[in-house]
């Protein structure tokens, strides 16, 4: 049985959706009953159902919030999964924890492999690293999964936020001097459904095929929805946040090939896919 963390964001959701449709048995706790501020909130479900499997894919992502509210940020993403990764331990599960390409620090332009220096540049950064470093310290018989640049039907993304300001403008800005790649969660929960039958153990890196800028990710966003938008690059520092993002996000996927998983379709492919959904 599979207990997942996060049932109502976007990976959350469908993983959920991808067991259901593999007829694995899941259970996913509510926030009050898996509350990842507290030991006891943390710990108690995860005792009590004794699952084989966690896919620990709650997390604080706010991460222009995160810069003021660094506190909650670091006690979620950190001692909320250290709390998370004790429970396991204690019950005997697989983990399963969700990453991010901003433990990085986002310098030149080669893909990251999994064992590259860790400098991340942001408070979500550094918070999800404890988490990884608390996993690894902790279960042995655990899947740390670094994605970035996240879409799925379920909440709030890049793509939903560029439909709805291209419905009212015909210019947009966005930058173009941050490359990573655009992730599906419906792709990414295909291949944690595959990781979490199997005892191929580590760290590993999974987004879609192919690297863009944001302002790249906008254009074929609009091309493909059909919406004539004008989109002009411009370089971040044009466009400041709160929090620092790394400029390289891009992400190596030997580790995949070395253990024998498929890779993630295109991103374009993915895209597609994700607008023909929300069209339906």
């Amino acid at each position: 049985m599979v207990l997942i963390t996060g049932i109502l964001g976007q990976l959350g959701y469908d993983l959920a959706k991808e067991l259901t449709r593999r007829g694995v048995e899941f259970v996913a706790p509510s926030l009050e009953e898996l509350e990842l501020t507290t030991e006891d909130g943390a710990k108690n479900f995860i005792l009590k159902t004794k699952p084989d499997v966690v896919a620990h894919c709650a997390a604080y992502t706010a991460v222009d919030k995160a810069e003021t509210e660094s506190e909650l940020a670091l006690t979620v993403n950190g001692f909320g999964t250290r709390w998370v990764a004790e429970a396991c331990r204690e019950v005997g599960a697989k983990m399963i924890y969700i990453s991010t390409d901003y433990v990085f620090g986002g310098d030149g332009k080669t893909p990251y492999e999994v064992h590259d220096e860790k400098k991340p540049v942001n408070v979500y950064g550094r918070s999800k690293l404890l988490g990884e470093d608390a996993v690894t310290a902790l279960v042995d018989r655990h899947f740390i999964v670094r994605t970035s640049w996240v879409f799925g039907i379920n909440g709030n993304n890049f793509i939903k936020t560029m439909l709805k300001l291209g419905a009212t403008k015909k210019l947009l800005t966005v930058v173009n001097d941050q490359i990573g790649s655009p992730t599906y969660t419906v792709d990414l929960a295909k291949l944690l459904a595959d990781m979490m039958e199997t005892d191929k153990f580590g760290t590993y890196h999974a987004t879609n095929e192919g690297f863009c800028s944001w302002a790249e990710f906008a254009r074929e966003i609009f091309e493909l929805a059909g919406v004539d938008v004008e989109v002009e690059g411009i370089p971040t520092l044009e466009y400041p946040t709160p929090a620092r993002r790394p400029f390289n996000s891009r992400l190596s996927k030997k580790s995949l090939d070395e253990a024998g998983f498929n890779r993630l379709p295109p991103w374009q492919d993915a895209l597609q896919r994700f607008l023909t959904k929300l069209k339906a």
